[in-house]
């Protein structure tokens, strides 16, 4: 991280990766300034106005990649970054492409599947590879020219991960070729304009089922290794390249994670299922979690302002909570006007009303409970190696989960225990008496009988356990009625409050002493921290002069 003082501020640098790897933007920012200030800044360089779309991400230093969050400040959140690094990417993906406003948005969105192609991350079977490299050829030399294009000039392109022989030879043979529906025309690429290209493309890419996919690592309750993909149309599992299953937003009830769990309640017509994926750590489960919550948000709500805030984790995760910031895709084609804009009163009474109370994310202080009468995601398994616990994800035996290949194969998801909520008034009602009530009645109705039995012999019996059951009675009755307590002491707002703010605050003053007016060598890299120096510039020498100031003149 570098940095330049000024007289009146302190003015930090970072720099910007765009989608093109040869492309940088050299920003400024200020200690106050916000992630919407540098996206905006760096939206505006690139002439993009459809901002909603794309994001700027930056790795901490423990490697974990972040999002910029739009409404937290930047220097707080890169703070152990140094340099300061930031990539644009597309946060994300349009359903159609094709339907964008701009033309300079769609050639971002194509710059973006670009990278994907190359990195592997949008998976394609090979005639598709070729097709896509053939179109990038297109859109970056153009027409095929036989002078200029000698020899095997697709090699000097890096298009695909896995880039063949076979595939190059594929990809020269399109770009050669007419496009189909021309005079001898073969199928081609030949033909196409830059823009024709692109949308082409775009229509391609679209419609494969790792696009808008960025694959995060995780593993299902046997140990296998899986790729866990979100986008505009759910979450996705893969193993290897092949697409194990996809749980659609409709489908999704709830997310959320506890430690290196992360955790998807499914709503099927007929029954609830409880998915978990184990995440190699706890920052990147609440990775995933936070990316799977913003991606829901964009998608499914009719509106930015019917989001809240929402908390994540549990006994292992607390203090999670995320809110969501800008535009939803619903609001953006309203904006366009490429959707009708809906009735206010009716989305909030009718839709609007029923996503929010089935779709907003819970925590697991409101779990699912199913027949058996537990949690289907008990805490002790969510940290621990699951092949451990002996235990499936959902705290069943996983002999009775599946045999294996419920994660693997077939339609339905058994990764942990299906859940039904239990009706209303299945759970016993517990008694609000005292607890030696009960044994109060008995006793009285026990020596009730004895007395009974009394009456049959003599008379002197009878009575002496008559006043034995009266004695006992007395007694229990004793027991259940409460005892007579002094009245409360009343409540003194400033014996509660006021020594606890004196002390807080006494505290960080002597706080802020040692830190700032002595140089106590451990206390030296902290002083270097962003967040103290611009404390120290903006709040403490200011208010340290001002004091200085009262005290001359008084004196």
């Amino acid at each position: 991280m570098f940095k330049s003082r000024g007289d009146s501020n302190i003015v930090y640098k970072c720099t910007v990766r765009l989608l093109e790897d040869t492309e940088i933007l050299e920003c400024e920012f200020h200690p106050s300034y916000k992630g919407k200030f540098l996206l905006e800044h760096v939206c505006q360089q690139l002439n993009l106005t459809e901002t909603d779309y794309f994001g700027l991400r930056y790795v901490d230093s423990a490697g974990q990649r972040h999002w910029l969050h739009m409404a937290k400040l930047i220097l707080k959140q890169v703070k152990d970054a140094s340099p300061i690094l930031f990539s644009f990417r597309v946060k994300f993906y349009p359903p159609n492409p094709l339907l964008l406003k701009e033309d300079v948005t769609r050639f971002q969105i194509y710059l973006q599947l670009k990278r994907d192609l190359l990195h592997g991350r949008l998976y394609c079977t090979s005639n598709e590879a070729a097709m896509l490299g053939a179109l990038i050829i297109q859109i970056e030399l153009g027409d095929y020219d036989p002078n200029i294009h000698v020899g095997n000039y697709v090699t000097e392109m890096r298009l695909l991960l896995r880039q063949t022989d076979a595939i190059e030879s594929r990809i020269q043979e399109l770009h050669r070729e007419p496009v189909e529906g021309t005079p001898c025309g073969a199928g081609g690429v030949k033909g196409l304009s830059t823009q024709e290209a692109e949308r082409t493309f775009l229509k391609i890419a679209c419609q494969l089922d790792t696009y808008g996919v960025d694959p995060h690592p995780v593993k299902d309750h046997r140990g296998n290794q899986l790729y866990l993909g979100i986008n505009h149309g759910g979450i996705l599992t893969f193993q290897g390249s092949r697409k194990t299953h996809h749980f659609k937003w409709s489908e999704v009830n709830k997310i959320n994670f506890e430690g290196r769990m992360f955790i998807v309640h499914l709503n099927y017509p007929e029954k609830k299922h409880t998915v978990g994926f184990k995440c190699p750590s706890g920052a990147a489960c609440r990775h995933v979690w936070c990316c799977a919550i913003e991606q829901m948000l964009f998608f499914t709500l009719p509106s930015s302002s019917d989001a809240c805030v929402y908390s994540g984790g549990g006994l292992f995760s607390w203090g999670t909570k995320f809110k969501y910031v800008g535009r939803t895709e619903r609001e953006i084609l309203e904006r366009d006007g490429l959707l009708a804009p809906r009735d206010h009163q009716e989305e909030g009474s009718s839709a609007g009303g029923k996503r929010k109370a089935s779709s907003v994310p819970a925590t697991p202080s409101t779990p699912m409970t199913g027949d058996f009468g537990y949690s289907s995601l008990p805490r002790s398994t969510h940290s621990a190696p699951l092949e451990e616990s002996g235990m499936g994800p959902g705290g069943v035996p996983e002999a009775e989960l599946c045999d294996g290949g419920c994660l693997l194969s077939g339609p339905a998801v058994d990764i942990a225990l299906a859940c039904c909520d239990k009706p209303q008034g299945s759970c016993p009602e517990y008694s609000t008496r005292d607890p030696f009530e009960h044994s109060s009645t008995e006793s009285g109705a026990t020596h009730a009988t004895h007395g009974t039995h009394a009456t049959h012999g003599s008379h002197g019996t009878h009575g002496s356990h008559a006043t034995h059951g009266a004695h006992a009675a007395h007694a229990s009755d004793e027991w259940a009625r409460p005892a007579l307590q002094p009245p409360p002491r009343p409540f003194s707002l400033l014996r509660a409050f006021v020594p606890s703010f004196v002390f807080v605050w006494l505290s960080l003053a002597l706080a802020a002493l040692l830190l700032f007016e002595t140089d106590w060598p451990p206390l030296r890299p902290l002083k270097r921290k962003p967040e103290l120096v611009s404390l120290r510039h903006h709040y403490y020498a200011p208010l340290k002069e001002y004091l200085k100031r009262k005290v001359v003149e008084l004196f």
